[in-house]
């Protein structure tokens, strides 16, 4: 007999069916079909065969005893399973822990998905979805020709034939405290048969993810691009940031790294959580006793930021309601200021927002009060050229004091006694003069003292208690101009922050958060002097950022390039979509959240701080809070 000559069966006649019997002599088909005809659910569980009949026809007494609902009423997903083990172990892979997925509940489970356990004594352990699988109810085989024809003739599948399993990873046991919620470690194996449960409770799920009720808001808890839902009103989750010293140092000064690619949505994200820092309400503690404001400054190499000045128009009124219902700041940021750098042949536009303008310039004198040498070097000098440079750098401060300008040390090393005497001295050779000569000569014209007021005279009004400094750069016209600019007031920034003898009072007696977009394109490790000098300036910054109440804010779209030694300190990482796979990487978060990185839509986020929350999914606000786009 051929397999055509099977085609005459038909189900309805039996034909096909009972041909599968004769030739394996297991008619499964049969058996699991008279099992759904009997049962109530149909997902092959014993709680299936209440109305199976016994021999004699009438109810098998084995059988009566179970009383099931309709599939779908059940209170609960489906029950801790031990049909392949069930095991908490202090090591994660010794741990095996799985749950039986009734068939009603089978079409809402996902991966990542949280979970709760109960125990007896009315702990919960609170878990998360890490595996999903199909097994084999009965004992036949599937893989034959008759199983599938008989398979690919029906019109649907036939989901009573396979037991669907749920793997858990345990993450902690949330417990009552004196009328709240605490978690501890998972310590106990629940029991087998406990009824498993879609987490569904706001303050259980913060309790079990270790998510702080009060902070800076990033986004709400989602799963595989779903925002988690309660019962609570509103029925997200929020998340948020510590910000205060009850549990430890502010997180926003244990600094900050958002990662995505072009359309990922990283400044509409950022934007979002530097308004929430500019918060009347968010106040630091200082060492004088004083409650301060935070400072932003923030460099923006695209001219977006300073529409945080402005409403965002396309907030209505129902938004910005729920806004305030959840404790999220918005609406334009009255007290921000574009600082903006002014050089030759080079006019800022401006047309995206309203904010205060203030020209500056830098003062070459900075190179001096700063101590920031490699400032005028550009790149490339080895270590010979750099003392040399070093050499006359001091030389000419020592001769013209801080009043000197760039045009008058260019005449400086135009005179050729100095070289003559640095070289016949053994201090400078007369080549590596030389050589420095054409680096110092490299840099643009009317960068340094420029017709603005010095940006050193201007400290008051770049960092204001309570207020957002924006310093564009993206009508510079070289890179070198937006590379000097950005660094220069940085360093300021810093130095004065770190100092014990600062020139600016302002700068060091306030919390600042330094936003840097294009983060990759200024703190890259490099081989060059100059680079080493800089990634020690911002990575002794980002080490003592928690005692100087300094945070930093980066932002970019190449992580892999931003310096380990600044990277390895960034506490609080916020990745969305990243395509290229060494980008991927060098975020350093764990795998179950790597994954999924590339195919994160819009606003999607993965964030991982370790000293704050369990590492997350994340949707962010699709309505930026203030202004955002054209």
């Amino acid at each position: 007999m051929t397999l055509e000559d099977f085609s005459e069966y038909t189900d309805e006649g039996g034909g096909a069916d009972d041909a599968d019997a004769t030739e394996t002599g297991v008619d499964t088909a049969a058996a699991t079909d008279g099992i759904d005809a009997a049962a109530g659910s149909g997902d092959g569980s014993p709680d299936d065969a209440d109305d199976v009949t016994g021999p004699d026809g009438g109810a098998d007494e084995e059988f009566a005893a179970y009383d099931v609902d309709p599939a779908g009423s059940d209170a609960g997903l489906g029950v801790v399973s031990v049909s392949q083990g069930l095991r908490i172990s202090e090591e994660e892979d010794d741990t095996a822990l799985k749950a039986f997925v009734t068939t009603g509940n089978r079409d809402a489970i996902r991966l990542g998905k949280y979970l709760v356990v109960p125990y007896p004594n009315g702990e919960r352990l609170f878990s998360r979805i890490t595996a999903l699988e199909y097994a084999q109810e009965f004992q036949s085989d599937d893989a034959t020709e008759i199983h599938a024809r008989r398979q690919m003739r029906r019109d649907d599948f036939a989901e009573r034939d396979y037991k669907f399993m749920a793997e858990l990873e345990p993450m902690s046991i949330v417990y009552d405290d004196d009328g709240g919620l605490s978690r501890r470690m998972t310590d106990r194996v629940p029991k087998p048969g406990a009824v498993v449960e879609e987490a569904a409770d706001d303050a259980e799920i913060k309790t079990g993810l270790k998510i702080p009720e009060e902070g800076v808001f990033l986004g709400h808890l989602s799963v595989g691009g779903e925002k988690v839902r309660t019962a609570a009103e509103p029925p997200t989750v929020d998340y948020r940031i510590t910000d205060d010293y009850a549990d430890g140092d502010p997180l926003a000064f244990r600094h900050t790294l958002v990662a995505g690619g072009t359309g990922s949505g990283k400044t509409h994200a950022s934007k979002n959580v530097l308004r929430q820092y500019l918060d009347p309400d968010r106040t630091y503690p200082m060492d004088d006793g004083r409650e301060a404001r935070m400072a932003v400054v923030q460099f923006d190499p695209q001219d977006e930021y300073a529409q945080m000045h402005d409403d965002n128009p396309a907030m209505d009124a129902s938004t910005a309601r729920r806004f305030e219902r959840e404790g999220i700041a918005h609406g334009g940021h009255d007290d921000t200021v574009a600082l903006v750098p002014k050089v030759p042949n080079a006019t800022y536009p401006g047309e995206g927002h309203r904010a205060e303008r203030v020209e500056f310039t830098i003062p070459f004198s900075m190179v001096n009060e700063y101590d920031m040498p490699w400032l005028v070097a550009g790149s490339g000098l080895n270590e010979n050229q750099y003392p040399a440079l070093l050499t006359l750098l001091n030389r000419f401060f020592s001769d013209y004091g801080d009043s000197g300008t760039y045009r008058q040390f260019l005449s400086f090393l135009d005179d050729p006694a100095l070289k003559e005497e640095l070289d016949e001295s053994g201090r400078v050779h007369e080549k590596t003069f030389e050589a420095v000569m054409r680096r110092v000569r490299g840099v643009p014209g009317g960068v340094f003292d420029g017709d603005a007021k010095p940006i050193t005279d201007l400290d008051h009004t770049l960092v204001r208690s309570g207020g957002l400094s924006v310093v564009p750069t993206y009508h510079l016209p070289t890179s070198r101009q937006k590379e000097i600019v950005v660094l220069a007031v940085s360093t300021m920034l810093v130095g004065d922050k770190l100092s014990n003898d600062p020139r600016s009072d302002r700068i060091k007696e306030t919390p600042l958060l330094i936003g840097m977009d294009e983060a990759h394109n200024f703190l890259a490790d490099a081989d060059n002097v100059q680079a080493r000098k800089v990634l020690d300036t911002f990575t002794e910054a980002a080490k003592q950022g928690r005692k100087e109440r300094l945070g930093l804010f980066l932002i970019t779209q190449d992580p892999q390039d931003v310096a380990e030694s600044v990277f390895k300190q960034v506490n609080t990482k916020i990745v969305l979509n990243l395509g290229d796979e060494d980008a991927i990487a060098s975020v350093n978060i764990p795998s179950n959240l790597a994954g999924k990185v590339p195919y994160m839509e819009k606003g999607q986020m993965a964030v991982y701080s370790p000293d704050n929350s369990e590492p997350v999914e994340l949707i962010g606000l699709s309505t930026c809070v203030t202004r955002h786009g054209k």
